[in-house]
């Protein structure tokens, strides 16, 4: 089965923000929602021996979504592409997937009334386009691609870093969204928990 996911190369990410801005201008994000957020890690270590990266947090693409699960409605659901979706029609505002997501992904829209996050621009992928965060990083961070097909880009992409592909932590929800960073870079922080507006 298709699962469409982002692979995002940390060694390349000069966090100038892009992405976050494309994000909100092709998806018409309301103030105060982020469905991309980029945080900074760091800097860590000792002077001059100093090491820092960019992180950026969306919408993790997990292969057992637990937003799907607890959806009472039907909608939050995965499309064929493997991408997690919204049916903003069906979201009955029970905020259970707010609260099952171990990201915190998920945003409450105030003024219309149901939850939403990143869909990665599923209706430019629909067209045969790529993601406006994936079109917008100067610094060629991004790719998307199907995780399941060993011959694809990301795949590959991931297959290359071998144990420097990471993901945030694994609740069970197996996180699609690959991170590549070697320690050339920086070294890679394990947290027990991640939640998308939360740095520390």
């Amino acid at each position: 089965m298709k699962k469409t996911a982002l692979v995002i190369d940390l060694d390349r990410c000069i966090g100038c923000y892009s992405c976050e801005v494309a994000c909100k201008n092709e998806n018409n994000v309301a103030l105060g929602v982020q469905y991309n957020k980029v945080f900074t890690m760091g800097p860590t270590g000792k002077f001059p021996n100093l090491e820092m990266y960019y992180l950026p947090a969306m919408c993790q693409s997990c292969k057992d979504a637990p937003c799907v699960a607890v959806c009472p409605t039907g909608a939050s659901y995965v499309a064929k592409d493997g991408v997690i979706l919204i049916d903003s029609k069906k979201c009955i505002a029970c905020l259970s997937c707010i609260s099952a997501c171990p990201y915190g992904a998920r945003k409450f829209n105030e003024e219309a009334k149901y939850v939403e996050k990143c869909h990665m621009c599923e209706h430019l992928l629909e067209a045969g386009d790529k993601p406006a965060c994936v079109k917008a990083c100067c610094a060629k961070a991004r790719i998307v691609g199907d995780v399941n097909d060993p011959n694809s880009e990301v795949s590959k992409k991931i297959a290359n870093a071998g144990k420097n592909a990471h993901s945030l932590p694994d609740e069970g929800n197996h996180p699609a969204t690959r991170y590549i960073l070697h320690p050339k870079t920086a070294k890679w922080q394990n947290r027990k928990s991640w939640t998308f507006f939360q740095s520390k």
